[in-house]
């Protein structure tokens, strides 16, 4: 019997990647909230977030391990585990600033590692004309998973005692992997590490020699749809004047429905619009969504409808990526999960640099400079790759 036909729904391969989005969901929202319960300056808690979110960048150096020695099934559970430990953990000592971003350092490397563990695997099982839709799900479990987080979380955080906050935490982020049990792993590659590690990098090569790989990989560094800014709104409601319960409500329904609705639009607009022209289009519109904020009021209906909106920006923008990275990975790849994790880590350059430098300007000029900046600088990039994309086509119809 052919293998796909034993294959779970697509919905519940896409939703393996949901604990991957909890603790994205913990470290852009409930944990700038957390601090600034502390009295942790707005600006500081944006470079804490990027700092967490640089692990998605460094861990993509310890990828092939994934693909050695044991099956992604294994390695998924393990790093599930790390991480909801981390959660628990940073919950349990939230008031010591520097020994919550070690900790959460760790934890969003190990959810990295996670993510492109089950992206290896989901990705070498499914045939190609699955990808867009497998690459929506994906996205959902990320944001959809990251909503409930922030919804249930930030309420849990404050109501419960440490302990048993962060024990219904680790308990919920945990809750997905029983979808492992029941999708087809395949058999672990029995070769040495180190002979993994020359022949990962010997592909690294070969996969950067390659035309459409660069312009893949220039999209995606480059900062035309980070929406950075959703990682350090949740950390400065104070400037909208929005309450606790604002926040959570906003930022937990709010993100779930958001990163439902972004996702699932992503396939249909695919059929008629170019993934990379959809990715540019995606930051053009939220920049401009930016920038209509940034003129209204500060109030906190104001701050709903930005994290809301910003949210639905980034789950689209990441399912165009997911979509891209699934279609490059095909069926039966022995370095699935290594390469999911090398174009996942090139999104997450802009994601990291952008909240740094939101958040230095935040500090020197406020919340309206901080979304100037990230709303302008989107355009001017996404404007800038248009063109170059279009000159591209242009010197490959003359060459043909």
């Amino acid at each position: 019997m052919d293998r796909r036909a034993k294959l779970p729904p697509i919905f519940l391969l896409g939703l393996t990647n949901s604990t991957y989005g909890m603790a994205g969901g913990f470290a852009c929202v409930v944990l700038p909230e957390m601090l600034a319960a502390q009295g942790v300056s707005g600006g500081r808690i944006g470079a804490i977030v990027a700092w967490i979110l640089l692990a998605l960048v460094w861990s993509f150096f310890l990828s092939p391990m994934l693909d050695v020695r044991f099956s992604r099934r294994r390695y998924a559970l393990v790093f599930a585990a790390l991480a909801s430990s981390g959660v628990a953990v940073t919950v349990m000592h939230h008031g010591n600033s520097f020994l919550v971003e070690m900790v959460m350092v760790a934890t969003y490397a190990a959810a990295s590692l996670l993510q492109a563990a089950v992206g290896g695997w989901m990705g070498s099982l499914i045939s190609r004309q699955d990808d867009a839709k497998l690459g929506a799900w994906f996205a959902i479990g990320n944001t959809g998973a990251g909503g409930l987080m922030i919804l249930v979380g930030g309420d849990l955080v404050f109501r419960l005692r440490p302990a048993a906050a962060a024990a219904a935490l680790a308990a919920m982020m945990m809750l997905p992997t029983l979808i492992y049990l029941v999708v087809p792993a395949p058999g672990p590659d029995r070769r040495l590490a180190s002979e993994s590690f020359r022949q990962f990098f010997g592909e690294i090569v070969a996969l950067l020699r390659r035309r459409t790989v660069l312009i893949v990989l220039v999209l995606f560094l480059m900062p035309a749809a980070s929406f950075a800014l959703c990682n350090i709104l949740a950390g400065v409601g104070a400037d909208f004047h929005a309450s606790a319960s604002v926040i959570n409500f906003s930022g937990g329904i709010g993100v779930l429905l958001a990163g439902l609705a972004g996702s699932l639009a992503v396939p249909i607009l695919a059929r008629r619009i170019p993934l990379k022209g959809l990715y540019l289009a995606i930051g053009v519109v939220g920049a401009l969504f930016t920038f209509g904020v940034w003129a209204m009021p500060r109030m906190p209906w104001v701050f709903a409808l930005a994290l809301i909106g910003e949210n639905i920006f980034q789950a689209s923008a990441f399912s165009v990526e997911a979509g891209i990275a699934f279609e490059s990975i095909g069926s039966d790849n022995p370095l699935a999960s290594t390469q999911f994790s090398l174009l996942m880590a090139a999104s997450g350059v802009p994601i990291t640099y952008m909240g740094l430098i939101d958040s230095h300007i935040y500090d020197l000029h406020g919340l309206t400079g901080g979304m100037l900046a990230d709303a302008g600088i989107s355009v001017a990039v996404c404007m800038v790759l248009g063109a170059w994309l279009i000159w591209l086509r242009g010197r490959a119809k003359q060459a043909a």
